[in-house]
């Protein structure tokens, strides 16, 4: 009977254990490192800029398209307002608002 114990304890402890990580590893994104094969598209522009810090402050959509220009990231207005829409999502790496009735965005605290 205490081995039955025993072993009922340590498998709900790797289970807490599992779900730990699980919950705890989402909790904690951060874009990868700046490396030219993860950058590719619209999106990609994104995810370069904010490893670059360009999200560390609030920025209105004209700045980020220009942003990406400079970077070689030439898309029409509705190609990267779909990513920047995901990316700002509750559970994603940016945020935004409205300031002065316009949108901007930020990196997430």
């Amino acid at each position: 009977m205490a081995m039955d114990i025993n072993k009922i304890l340590k498998d709900l402890e790797s289970r807490i254990e599992k779900l730990e990580l699980a919950v705890l590893d989402k909790r904690q994104r951060n874009f990868r490192k700046a490396d030219s094969s993860n950058f590719k598209g619209a999106t990609g522009g994104l995810r370069l800029l904010a490893t670059k810090g360009f999200f560390d402050r609030r920025r209105t959509f004209g700045e980020i398209k220009e942003a990406l220009a400079s970077h070689g990231y030439h898309y029409s207005k509705q190609a990267v307002q779909t990513p920047l829409n995901t990316l700002s999502k509750p559970d994603s790496v940016l945020v935004s608002f409205r300031e002065g009735g316009r949108k901007v965005y930020a990196r997430r605290k």
